[in-house]
């Protein structure tokens, strides 16, 4: 088996790397910004749909027609899911192993090769050469950094009776452990998938158990309806027909959402105070995170001024788990996010988007989340 790893080097990194800057070299913030649609409220994953997608990416479709919920450029992330499960059988990781590394690297990059990160992080995992994963150029080889995963994930002690986000966060040891259960479903369905494609591979335990069929937590999805798709389109700065805040948000989040959605309609204002977004100021008007600050300011609650720092704010929330008034982030990296929004219950988020857009509410259907907090 230990030849696996790096057959799949040669057949499915080197035509990446064969293409430069345009997938492995020059991952952007852009990139991991398109446009996936995964949220936390992914659930009933149909495996059998899955294993004829990443089959079509294996014999070499291009991806145009193939779609994975929650891959949103599989072309680039099934061979990498198909590296990470590659190493781990090489290694004789049994497949829970397997399911953890792949909902590790779906956290931390989108599995994504990616060459930036918060301060020195690189490459799918993440993984930081100041903290003796290896050198920049060891960690942006997928093959060394899935077997760096799978050695750390190996020594924590009783990681196979974990939870996925436990064993994850083990190795991690990430400001958002939670995080990581959110895509143990999807993980288990790529795992089925690829692992089947190779000799031995489908049955990588050597017997199958009840836990191999399902995810060891139930924290993974939302109740149907929750993903704000039953509202149907909603007009920009509008409230869609039926909301109203849940009876049961907390005070503060029930006045920090009436607050901010007395500014929908007002335009975004890039470094806005969002203190009189109705005024005749540009600069009164409000940004993703000013909107978030000055809501919760009229609730009392003190928050700081940037999405970088206030996804630090509060205590971390499992995506599967949101409540009103919670502090949602996406764009960028879960450790260095890039916009945040307020979830309203009922699978709404109100937000500040961007230049020349309006304040408005959307599904968190259409979120990719990399981070939640709770700050009340």
């Amino acid at each position: 088996m230990k030849g696996l790893a790096a057959g799949i080097g040669v057949v499915f990194l080197s035509p990446i790397l064969i293409a430069g800057t345009g997938m492995m070299l020059a991952s952007s913030a852009d990139a991991v910004q398109s446009s996936g649609s995964f949220s936390s409220c992914l659930s009933d994953i149909d495996s059998d749909k899955v294993a004829e997608q990443v089959t079509k990416i294996l014999d070499g479709a291009s991806g145009k027609d193939v779609h994975v919920e929650g891959l949103d450029l599989p072309a680039e992330q099934v061979p990498n899911a198909q590296t990470i499960v590659a190493a781990g059988l090489s290694l004789d990781v049994p497949k829970k192993g397997q399911i953890i590394a792949l909902a590790t690297a779906m956290q931390e990059s989108r599995l994504r090769n990616l060459a930036y990160g918060d301060r020195d992080s690189l490459g799918l995992f993440q993984q930081r050469p100041s903290q003796g994963w290896g050198s920049a150029e060891q960690i942006r080889d997928p093959t060394y950094a899935s077997e760096q995963f799978y050695r750390h994930l190996l020594k924590v002690s009783g990681w196979q009776q974990m939870t996925v986000a436990q064993a994850a966060q083990a190795v991690q040891k990430s400001g958002l452990p939670d995080a990581y259960a959110q895509w143990e479903e999807l993980a288990t369905a790529l795992q089925a998938a690829i692992a089947k494609t190779f000799p031995g591979g489908g049955d990588a335990d050597g017997k199958h158990t009840d836990q191999d069929k399902k995810p060891s937590t139930s924290t993974t999805g939302c109740a149907p309806g929750q993903d704000g798709s039953g509202f149907g389109r909603i007009p920009e700065g509008s409230v869609p027909k039926g909301y109203s805040i849940p009876k049961d948000a907390h005070p503060r989040a029930r006045k920090a959402i009436t607050w901010a959605m007395r500014q929908l309609g007002t335009l975004y204002q890039w470094g806005g105070s969002c203190t009189n977004s109705h005024g005749p100021d540009p600069m009164g008007r409000c940004d993703c995170s000013s909107l978030m600050q000055q809501a919760y300011a009229h609730a009392g609650v003190t928050l700081t001024r940037t999405t970088y720092t206030q996804v630090n704010e509060g205590n971390a929330v499992s995506p599967s788990q949101l409540e009103p008034g919670d502090l949602i982030f996406s764009r960028g990296t879960a450790a260095r996010p890039e916009h945040v929004g307020m979830y309203m219950g009922k699978g709404l988020v109100i937000e500040a988007p961007r230049t020349t857009k309006p304040v408005r509410i959307t599904p968190i259907k259409d979120w990719t989340i990399l981070a939640a907090r709770r700050v009340i």
